[in-house]
């Protein structure tokens, strides 16, 4: 679609009379895969404990639903750097997103009884002092994700996935092998994260001291 001369996506002229690239629309593809996971938590909440929390065709139903939201979790990113559609919305609301998703099926699992409250805890006590961490160091540099970040999510995405489906026999018993490999990688992961952000604090209020 393009823009009029009042639409986001007119390029706006500057003050030397050249003509600044446009801002993205809030309305671009990237953000409305982030909306759309948004949206399906409620979604899945309500799947995952339709008719007591424990009927096939409901986990299934469910399972679906969190299946979506994390593909598009993988895609939404992706888009959004390649195609130069980076707003300041998709960068708070894709952390959001995530979590939400997230947490919402790791303590949806522990209600039913279906996960241990101890990895539920473990998983989500990281999720939040990274975020927290992050804010800590943001004025000096942004912590970038890893390949052992990408790995943990991945990994977390498929336990939890195979957690929400009724699963029986060796593959209840994979599902629990490869949940305990997320947590150790969340739990690794977690303390490079937590090294990385005290190297830059430390480098940032040098040059803060160097500078004043």
């Amino acid at each position: 679609m393009t823009g009029g001369p009042g639409s986001p996506a007119a390029a706006r002229p500057a003050r030397n009379g050249a003509a600044q690239p446009a801002e993205p629309s809030l309305w671009n593809i990237a953000n409305l895969l982030t909306m759309l996971r948004l949206a399906l938590v409620p979604v899945f909440a309500v799947l995952l404990f339709a008719d007591g929390g424990h009927d096939p065709k409901w986990r299934s139903a469910a399972w679906a639903a969190f299946a979506i939201a994390m593909i598009t979790d993988v895609f939404d990113g992706e888009i959004a750097r390649r195609k130069g559609l980076v707003t300041d919305f998709g960068k708070i609301a894709d952390p959001i997103a995530d979590k939400a998703i997230m947490g919402a099926a790791l303590i949806g699992l522990s209600v039913l009884g279906d996960l241990p409250w101890w990895v539920t805890g473990v998983i989500l006590a990281r999720e939040l002092g990274i975020t927290l961490m992050r804010f800590w160091v943001i004025r000096y540099s942004v912590i970038p994700a890893s390949r052992g970040g990408k790995i943990k999510t991945l990994t977390q995405g498929i336990a939890v996935g195979m957690y929400v489906l009724p699963l029986t026999g060796w593959l209840a018993d994979g599902r629990a092998v490869l949940m305990g490999l997320a947590v150790l990688l969340t739990v690794a992961t977690g303390a490079d994260y937590v090294r990385q952000a005290v190297r830059l604090r430390r480098e940032g209020l040098a040059r803060e001291r160097e500078s004043g």
